[in-house]
């Protein structure tokens, strides 16, 4: 009997601490700035869009970008709302949203690129481009995540991090996850970029 109790308790206390480590990442807020240089700009990289048809990101070359992890069953998944406003409001002032759909958090986006479209769509009208599903933390994160960490950066913690992108292709910023896309300090960060 008191096995069984000390096993139960041990794995009430993993339990705890697992949620209190995933709560940690979805309720972090604030920046960072990094604190080292790539040893090139995010303009240099290539991926695929939602549909799997290759992606430059050089198309972009010259705006300022937000990069964001995103997934459609998640708590915070009402900020593809805010992110489709910030991206209607600045997108004819050179700023783009870039979307990696990721499944890295508690299976948050299980979709197929498929199922994903159709939810952005139908639930927010999303415009602004969608890519394929990645890997966002961990060794085996895709390139676009490997070069938003290496200068130091923080991986993403959960879904809806966002990554700031300036003008020359130099990443600026890193936002937690639960900063609203019209949250105070990001938009100065924007508003300074795209001057």
């Amino acid at each position: 009997m008191k096995t069984v109790i000390i096993v139960i308790a041990l794995a009430i206390l993993i339990a705890s601490a697992v949620s209190i480590f995933f709560l940690r990442g979805a309720l972090s807020t604030g920046s960072q700035k990094p604190t080292g240089e790539s040893k090139n700009v995010f303009w240099d990289l290539e991926t695929s869009t939602l549909a799997g048809e290759p992606s430059e990101l050089a198309d972009w070359r010259g705006q300022v970008a937000l990069v964001v992890n995103v997934a459609s069953k998640c708590g915070l998944t009402p900020q593809y709302e805010g992110l489709q406003t910030l991206y209607g409001e600045l997108k004819d002032d050179g700023f783009v949203i870039l979307a990696f759909p990721s499944n890295d958090f508690m299976g948050q986006e299980p979709g197929t690129p498929a199922e994903i479209q159709e939810f952005c769509n139908a639930n927010y009208g999303v415009t602004f481009p969608m890519f394929e599903k990645v890997k966002v933390k961990g060794r085996n994160k895709g390139e676009i995540y490997t070069w938003l960490t290496s200068t130091g950066l923080e991986e993403p913690t959960w879904n809806f991090t966002k990554y700031l992108i300036g003008k020359d292709g130099r990443i600026i910023a890193r936002f937690a996850p639960r900063t609203k896309p019209d949250d105070p300090e990001m938009m100065a960060a924007i508003g300074t970029a795209l001057r």
